[in-house]
Parts: C-alpha cells; sequence; structure tokens
C-alpha cells in the first residue's frame, strides 16, 4: 500500500502565484502587497507590451497599450515602485519578460543592491526563451543570433554572480496556445534549450567544470491542458527527456543538476467567453495534472482567473484561483503520498508514445541546424499553424467537445456576469498620459551627462564578444530608460520580422459550409471585377497572433486573396496597405485591450485616404460595452472568443463586403 510521505511535504508545497500587473507600479505595487498577505508564496510580474518590446509610454507603437496587459516599467525608478516594501531578498519573483529579460534583470538586481540585499541569495526566474517567442507570442525585437546572444550573457553572468537566480524559463506555455501537441511542445522546447545551452558551452563564458550549474539553473514553462491524462503523462515525458539529453549530450553526472524543474500556468487558451463559470473546474482538473504525480510535479504553479476570457480579473478573482491552490496543498492528503502513478501501464505507455515523437522530432530540428535554423525557416511555425488549424476544426466539427460552446449551450442567466462592467476590471486611458507625463519628469531629473556615458558604453560592448550584463546595469543605474536600451540595441543588432508561418498551413478539405462560403467569395468576386481581397492587421504591440494566422489561413481557403503582414504594426502601416493592395475589407486582430486606441485610428487613417467604403470588422477580446462603441464609431463586426465558427465568421464578412458596396 502507498506510505504517507513526510509531514513536512504539506507545509512545503509548490510557490503558489498569480500571474499579476496593471496600471502603474505603485498600483502593482499595492496588488503584490495585498496578494502576498493573503497567502500567495512568490510573485509573478505581468509587464506591459512596450517594457516587453522596448518602447517607453511616449512612443507611437505604445499608444492604447500602456499599462493594459502588464505593469510599465521604464526606469529604475518605476522598478522601485513596484517593490516597495516588498523584501526581495525573500521573495521568489518570477518576470514574465523576453527581449528585454537582460534590462529587466540590471533594474532588479539595481533595486535588491540599493535594498542592501546580498545578490548572490536573490532567488526567482526571467522567462527569457526569444524562440518562442517567433513562434508564438511575438514580444521578440532583435534578429535570432543577437537574441540568443542575450541569453548566453545573462546565464554566464548569473551563474556566478546570481547562482540561484534562474536566467532563462524555457517555455511551452505559448506553444500549446499556438497549437502543438504535446509532442511538438516538448520538442520545440528541449530543441531551444539545446540551442541555449550549446551557445553558453560554445562562447566559452564558463568553464567546462561548471557547466553543470548552468544546466541546474535552466528551468521551464509549461501549460496543463484540460486533457488531465495526456498533460501529466507530458510531464513525466518531458523529465525523462530531460534527463537523459543533460547525461548524454552534456556529460552532467549530479542527478541534483539533472532534475527537471518546471512552473507551470494552466491553459488560458482554454477558457471560454461562453458560461464562464465552467473555467473554475477546468482550472482545477488542469491544476491536477501538474500537482498530482509527485515525480512529475511542477514546483511552481499559477493559476489564470474564472474570467479572463472576458477581460483583466480583479483582485477577488485573483484570489480564487489562489485559494484553489491552497485548497489542494493544505486540506486534501495529495502531498502525503509517493508517487501515485508509478507501475500504471496505462501511463507508463503513454509516456512511451510521446517520448517516442518527441525524440523524433527533436532529431527533425537538429537536422535543419537546430532551434534557430527551425525558426529562421518557417519550419516550426508553419508546424504550429497547421496543428491550431486542425484543433480548431475538431472543435467546429464537434469532434472536440468544448462545453458550453459547441454543446450544451443552453443555460440560465449567470449572475457572476450580470453586471458585466463590474465582473471585470478596467485600465483608466489616464494612466498613459500619467506615464507619460512622469517619463518626462524622470529624463528632466537626471545628470544626462551619465545617461549618455552609460548609453556608449552599452553601444561600444554591443559591438564586441563583451558580456552586455555589466553594461546594462550601469545604464539602470544612470536612470537610462528601457526604450533608450533597447534603442541602442536596436541601432547595432537591427530588428527583425519572423515567419508568419500562414503560407504553410491549410485547413485541408473543404466541407459543405466551407464550399459555399467558397462559393459566395467568388460570387461576390466577380461582381466587384476580381477576387476578393482581406487584410489582416495586428495593430499596436499585441503579438498574441495565432487567432489572426487562423483567420488568414480559412480566409485564403475560403478563396480570399490574403494580405497579412504579421504583428507590430502602426495604424498608418495598416491604412498604407489597404491603399496599395487595394482591399475589399480589413480584419483587425488586437487581444491586448488597446482596441478602443488603436481601431479608432485605423478608421480615422482609412477614411483620410478616401477609403470610407472599405468595411472594417474586428476580432479579440472586446467587452460588449466596447464592441457596441467600436460599432457606434464604423465597424462593422465585432467578433469575440465565443464566435469560434471561422467558417461562418468568413460568411459574415462576404456578408461585410456585399453591405458596403450595395449587392
Amino acid at each position: 500500500m502507498p506510505t504517507p510521505s513526510a509531514p513536512k511535504d504539506r507545509d512545503r508545497p509548490w510557490v503558489m502565484r498569480t500571474y499579476a500587473g496593471h496600471s502603474s507600479p505603485a498600483e502593482s505595487n499595492a496588488l503584490y502587497r495585498r496578494n502576498l498577505s493573503k497567502g500567495q508564496t512568490g510573485l509573478s510580474v505581468a509587464f506591459d507590451l512596450p517594457t516587453q518590446t522596448g518602447y517607453d509610454p511616449d512612443d507611437e507603437l505604445a499608444v492604447g497599450e500602456v499599462g493594459k496587459v502588464g505593469v510599465p516599467v521604464s526606469h529604475i525608478g518605476d522598478m522601485r515602485a513596484l517593490f516597495d516594501g516588498i523584501p526581495l531578498d525573500e521573495m521568489n519573483t518570477s518576470m514574465t519578460i523576453n527581449a528585454t529579460a537582460m534590462w529587466l534583470l540590471a533594474l532588479y538586481q539595481a533595486v535588491a543592491e540599493e535594498h542592501g540585499h546580498d545578490v548572490a541569495a536573490l532567488t526567482g526566474t526571467t522567462q527569457n526563451d526569444i524562440v518562442k517567442e517567433y513562434l508564438s507570442r511575438g514580444t521578440y525585437v532583435f534578429p535570432p543570433a543577437p537574441s540568443m546572444r542575450l541569453i548566453t550573457d545573462m546565464v554566464a553572468y548569473t551563474v556566478t554572480t546570481m547562482p540561484r537566480w534562474n536566467p532563462t524559463n524555457i517555455c511551452s506555455y505559448h506553444l500549446q496556445e499556438a497549437g502543438a501537441t504535446p509532442v511538438q511542445e516538448i520538442a520545440y522546447a528541449i530543441s531551444t534549450a539545446i540551442a541555449v545551452l550549446d551557445s553558453v558551452r560554445d562562447s566559452g563564458q564558463v568553464p567546462q567544470e561548471r557547466f553543470g550549474e548552468v544546466v541546474a539553473r535552466i528551468s521551464f514553462f509549461v501549460n496543463a491542458g484540460v486533457r488531465f491524462v495526456e498533460e501529466m503523462c507530458k510531464m513525466r515525458a518531458f523529465g525523462q527527456l530531460w534527463d537523459s539529453l543533460t547525461l548524454e549530450r552534456y556529460g552532467v553526472q549530479d542527478p541534483k543538476q539533472r532534475r527537471f524543474r518546471y512552473g507551470v500556468q494552466v491553459n488560458s487558451l482554454g477558457l471560454t467567453e461562453a458560461q464562464p463559470e465552467n473555467n473554475v473546474q477546468r482550472i482545477v482538473l488542469e491544476m491536477l495534472a501538474v500537482t498530482l504525480s509527485k515525480d512529475a510535479r511542477a514546483r511552481a504553479v499559477q493559476l489564470p482567473a474564472w474570467n479572463e476570457a472576458l477581460g483583466l480579473p480583479r483582485p477577488w478573482d485573483q484570489q480564487w484561483s489562489l485559494r484553489l491552490q491552497q485548497v489542494l496543498a493544505f486540506e486534501t492528503d495529495l502531498l502525503e503520498y509517493d508517487d501515485l502513478f508509478t507501475g500504471s501501464v496505462v501511463v507508463e505507455a503513454k509516456v512511451a508514445e510521446i517520448v517516442e515523437g518527441a525524440r523524433a522530432e527533436i532529431a527533425r530540428v537538429q537536422e535543419m541546424g537546430g532551434a534557430v535554423a527551425a525558426v529562421e525557416s518557417g519550419y516550426m511555425k508553419g508546424q504550429l499553424v497547421g496543428s491550431l488549424a486542425e484543433r480548431r476544426r475538431r472543435m467546429e466539427s464537434g469532434e472536440d467537445v468544448v462545453v458550453g460552446v459547441n454543446r450544451f449551450t443552453s443555460t440560465e442567466p449567470n449572475p457572476l456576469i450580470a453586471d458585466l462592467d463590474t465582473a471585470i476590471q478596467t485600465v483608466d486611458p489616464a494612466v498613459e498620459v500619467a506615464a507619460q507625463a512622469a517619463l518626462e519628469t524622470w529624463k528632466a531629473g537626471r545628470d544626462d551627462a551619465r545617461v549618455a556615458a552609460s548609453l556608449d558604453a552599452l553601444r561600444a560592448a554591443a559591438g564586441t564578444e563583451e558580456n552586455l550584463v555589466p553594461a546594462s546595469l550601469e545604464c539602470a543605474r544612470a536612470g537610462v530608460t528601457t526604450g533608450e536600451w533597447a534603442g541602442v540595441l536596436r541601432e547595432v543588432f537591427g530588428e527583425y520580422r519572423a515567419p508568419t508561418g500562414v503560407s504553410a498551413a491549410s485547413t485541408g478539405s473543404a466541407d459543405a459550409s466551407l464550399a459555399d462560403v467558397r462559393e459566395r467569395v467568388r460570387a461576390t468576386g466577380e461582381e466587384l471585377g476580381g477576387r476578393l481581397r482581406l487584410l489582416v492587421g495586428k495593430p499596436g504591440l499585441d503579438g498574441h497572433s495565432n487567432g489572426a494566422e487562423q483567420i488568414a489561413v480559412r480566409a485564403r481557403d475560403a478563396g480570399f486573396e490574403v494580405v497579412y503582414q504579421g504583428i507590430r504594426l502602426t495604424p498608418a502601416q495598416i491604412v498604407s496597405a489597404a491603399v496599395e493592395e487595394d482591399v475589399h475589407v480589413v480584419g483587425l486582430s488586437v487581444l491586448s485591450g488597446s482596441h478602443l486606441q488603436v481601431v479608432p485610428a485605423v478608421l480615422e487613417g482609412l477614411r483620410a485616404a478616401g477609403l470610407d467604403d472599405v468595411p472594417v470588422v474586428v476580432g479579440g477580446i472586446v467587452p460588449d460595452g466596447d464592441a457596441r462603441r467600436l460599432r457606434e464609431q464604423g465597424v462593422a463586426r465585432v467578433f469575440t472568443p465565443k464566435d469560434f465558427g471561422m467558417t461562418d465568421i468568413m460568411g459574415q464578412i462576404v456578408d461585410v463586403v456585399r453591405e458596403a458596396n450595395g449587392l
């Protein structure tokens, strides 16, 4: 019979976090203090998109994005305010930051030093997985090679200076959101880890005898979906593959250094706007997948809130998610037993199947030259877009059941969202104006000569093979801003636009409904004198392109000529593309909450360009009240996550074109 393990396990469960941050450093600090007082045992910082992509609040691309999906941090003053009164030497802080990870870590270290903390004792993680940004989340800035250099420099620096810090967190979470199967999620994450470890080894910055310490500080951040058994087996397979890779490829002999360490955010993608109360049981099942198996248990867990598909969760919603973890950890007997699945024939067979598939896909990527080459060729992106298209096909056909969305859709009125305006939190537009004013004040109070000297030193170091952390630290201490730090590196490294993967994917053969839409697209095009052209645009800094890519793929399969230029476009660039391509309809995808700023800017630009007759449709996380405002301003249709039928959306876009042209 299973025997209970030591009672101390109950007193030391995984690190409990909620992913949080919004509006301003001061407001986020108050939120963190409240969460810690409720029993949260670590911090997970969400930064806004300008911070993640290296822009200050006054940049053109930051319009509408400041403080929306996270907290804006423009300089060391903001970092001081963010952690005011919080003992950093007692915190396990996770920072979801990638392209600008070195900069945010420099700010964090500089503030810790001001507090008198021993930097070597700081614990936490910078996500810092740029490869998955090219594939899924879109907050990359620089080309792959210099991006890998930044990660390499951080790894080498932290091993000696911050030995308890995880300098990079290989993140398969967003790969699953982008369509990855369990096999792809493991294979592409481990391929990324190989790229990072090879780069650190080949840089010569870490002596071979200390390479085990490098491996020991590599952590992973994964996604747990609702397919409980499959997800649990995925984590066991992940651990097996990591152990064998680090032993065989890198010769790490110490089993503790080879340990697979991961944190998890359970699947936000699976949360539904329709019947959102169902999300609570989804979150619990997904949490069990990464906690029930002791041998594959997460080191840190953060849960989304039940209403994230509707908008920004309130503090009460985050508290509910924290309490879910606490009930599991402290009321149940989960932590009292050894692994419950050891010896299970079903589990061992499923794990072996996943391991075999992942090994084959890792080998395929290595044959291409590794993860970076597979990004640059568009191979991995195309595979993910294709997998997501297949996932959506199964949901639309009813082959995959989503309760409350494509089956069991009848419902009683939901008292939780009776007043939707109070069921989510909104960010005051004045936040952006205040951040811009604060930035101006900050710059006016700096030592300009020290700022200029630190930026010159950073520029010079970037042109050599010198480790860039010391120069970044001096920039932080001098009062340099996020936009200035990233701007210097943009000068030296250049910028990058990753392949979209759209051209490599297809929804496959058409069913009757898609065939009908194809005929309507063809006929409408003939009436207008040519093939119908749809521009799919991603305005602002929102890099979550999965939805836009799926619309582009389905539109092409429906017979549209599709113009899709990828992420991070200004309204002016979208308008210019609409003029140059002579499109019949513009579709805008916005998931960051900036729709009330960026969509009207596109509408105004189209009118100024004489394209009043080109209709605009919008898709994204748009509350009902905002959708009404957009329609009042001239948007023809607003689609939200509850509109899951993409072929139906294609039909409505044809309707929009016909209405706009009086057909």
